[in-house]
């Protein structure tokens, strides 16, 4: 094999990642976030008719994110996170004159913004905020919002009667906004529409109190939804339908007596074609589907991973093509040509770095035994110079999962010899609905861990990892997991964790959090901290920080409003107490997770010297 030097940081450091894309109803450009191009997170646009170098519309030291196009094709709805408190203002930025940034609200707001889009004629914008215009004060629920862009007018139209996640979709035909609520269960979802005068108010879809529920308004003002919820039953695959909002008439397109085995749905912005697919081992296999044709298309790649993004001309698609071994990267496609040799790539994300691909590490399938006899999957990162030492990795979420994606921080510590675990532990995404909620039988904290301590012995018993040569991190509900696993392993299983904005009070990060964060607590816990008070205190790593032997490095953003900086000065009393030796490494301008380039570059180098000198 041959010797492999490590990944230079500094070039690693220019690598970039495309996050977020908006293709223009023109289909002529593509919008997209990415990092390390610039200071920050950034938007770009780019042709969707040839390479050639991304433009920057922003520039900023901050992170700005693409919300979506206006309809003349002629602008962009950019958010912008200041502080890096999760506090939106929003921003429009014209084609002609990139890098000037139009306000449209508050530039330093005092609430939570979400779900920003134009209206189908670029008059208004419509979006969700936890504040009330006449007493000018934050609200514990969400208001959906019709902004006037001309009169600079906001008229609320709904109130949802809880706190909640929200998400909403303008009606093409510009009758309605859809809109989500929580009204019935923390863990349910309903969908309404209303007017945008505010008059008409009503649901028009509720599948259960506990039923998941996803939906858009497709081209033509039908409602594509997908519930996990058929006949009052869980499924372990989605149900997809479409909605006629006249008649309240449902079109079945997938249910489970049809054997399809679909996971989700989604239309592609401006298209009159919708994306269904599955996702098996946390690989998404999209299929593309013509509602004018009938047809069904196969989007799945021979290899990588393939995710269509919307139609350009006759059979011809833009896509993003992304895998271990190569970073997202925009790409032309035909329907029916699924080999990437065939695609047409419009981005070079690869070029802007000195990183080669052959200094990359494949993802490799990985599968162990749980506790309970539950088959869990991840993915195996073997170094090529192997040091003798082992990273887990735990993704934040839960309710999300690691793909075959290109990872700079895995690559990185991997070409430093570490062999690296990133585990899909149950209430990961990817696995079907029945693993997802597996998470919920009992809570946070609990099998959950046994995935990833199961998963280190099975490192262990194949002479992958040694024992006291472990080290594990990871961000937010990753966080959380490293606490949950400094807490309760022993030295040879687990031997240092860097826990990066983790939860280690639930009552107290309960009390802190955002307001619509709560809702997820109560779901996954059983309820609120006054209704099961034994489980949030069984679960909470901070009454277990006696039983610590490993070492510990505790990192946190100070602007945090998801888990808060009170999670740490709480732990901090308990570290103390017991006389538990601990390093900390904080960010006084960073929020739930490290991303400054600046920081992400203190950050790896930190993580690096700690478990180096721990393992």
């Amino acid at each position: 094999m041959r010797f492999r030097k490590p990944i230079d940081l500094d070039a690693l450091m220019t690598l970039p990642t495309i996050e977020l894309i908006k293709i223009s109803p023109n289909k002529r450009y593509a919008a997209l976030m990415a990092n390390r191009i610039q200071e920050n997170y950034d938007v770009f646009v780019k042709t969707t008719y040839s390479s050639g170098d991304l433009v920057p519309l922003t520039r900023t030291p901050e992170v700005t994110y693409i919300y979506g196009w206006a309809p003349d094709s002629k602008s962009v709805l950019i958010g912008e996170d200041k502080a890096r408190n999760e506090r939106i203002a929003l921003f429009r930025v014209f084609l002609d004159s990139p890098l000037e940034m139009h306000p449209l609200t508050q530039l330093e707001p005092n609430f939570y913004l979400y779900g920003a889009q134009f209206g189908p004629r670029g008059d208004y914008i419509a979006y969700a905020m936890n504040y009330d215009i006449d007493t000018k004060r934050e609200t514990e629920t969400f208001r959906i919002v019709i902004h006037d862009l001309k009169s600079n007018d906001r008229l609320v139209v709904a109130r949802p009667d809880r706190p909640t996640y929200p998400e909403l979709d303008v009606d093409p035909l510009n009758r309605y906004i859809l809109y989500k609520r929580s009204d019935e269960d923390p863990s349910g979802m309903q969908w309404w529409i209303v007017s945008l005068d505010g008059d008409n108010d009503r649901e028009v879809l509720n599948f259960g109190p506990k039923a998941k529920v996803e939906a858009q308004w497709t081209y033509d003002g039908y409602i594509l939804f997908n519930t996990d919820t058929f006949e009052g039953q869980k499924t372990d695959h989605v149900s997809v339908g479409l909605l006629d909002i006249s008649s309240g008439n449902i079109d079945w397109l997938s249910t489970p007596t049809s054997g399809d085995t679909y996971s989700f749905s989604l239309v592609p912005d401006y298209s009159h074609h919708i994306v269904v697919g599955e996702e098996v081992e946390a690989r998404k296999r999209p299929f593309i589907y013509d509602l004018k044709t009938n047809h069904l298309h196969s989007a799945v790649a021979t290899s990588g991973n393939l995710w269509p993004i919307s139609n350009l001309e006759d059979d011809e698609w833009l896509g993003l093509f992304y895998s271990s071994m190569s970073p997202n990267n925009l790409v032309r496609f035909k329907l029916g040509s699924n080999d990437p040799e065939t695609f047409t790539p419009l981005t070079d994300i690869l070029g802007y770095s000195t990183v080669r691909k052959e200094d990359l590490t494949p993802a490799e399938d990985f599968r162990w035994i749980s506790a309970d006899n539950t088959m869990i999957h991840g993915w195996l990162y073997r170094a090529a110079n192997p040091n003798g030492k082992t990273i887990v990795y735990v993704h934040g979420g839960p309710t999300y999962h690691s793909e075959d994606r290109l990872s700079p921080q895995i690559q990185y510590f991997c070409s430093m010899g570490y062999n690296i675990l990133d585990p899909n532990y149950r209430g990961s995404t990817g696995y079907g609905v029945n693993f997802r909620d597996l998470i919920k039988k009992d809570g946070w904290g609990g099998l959950d861990k046994e995935d990833v301590r199961t998963g280190i012995e099975a490192l262990i018993e194949k002479g992958i990892a040694i024992p006291h040569k472990v080290g594990i991190y990871g961000t937010s509900y990753g966080g959380y997991l490293s606490w949950i696993s400094i807490t309760h392993f022993p030295n040879k299983v687990v031997a240092a964790a860097a826990p990066i904005c983790g939860m280690t009070d639930l009552v107290v990060d309960y009390e802190t959090t955002r307001p619509d964060l709560r809702p997820y607590s109560e779901e996954m816990l059983g309820g609120s901290p006054t209704e099961v008070p034994e489980k949030y205190h069984e679960r909470s790593p901070i009454n277990y920080v006696q039983n610590i032997q490993a070492k510990l490095l505790i990192i946190q953003g100070l602007r945090d409003p998801n888990v808060t900086k009170a999670n740490v000065a709480e732990v901090e009393k308990k570290l103390e107490k017991h006389k538990i030796p601990y390093e900390k490494l904080v960010f006084e301008d960073e929020g739930h997770g490290i991303i400054r380039e600046s920081n992400v570059k203190v950050l790896l180098q930190r993580l690096a010297q700690f478990f180096e000198s721990s393992l």
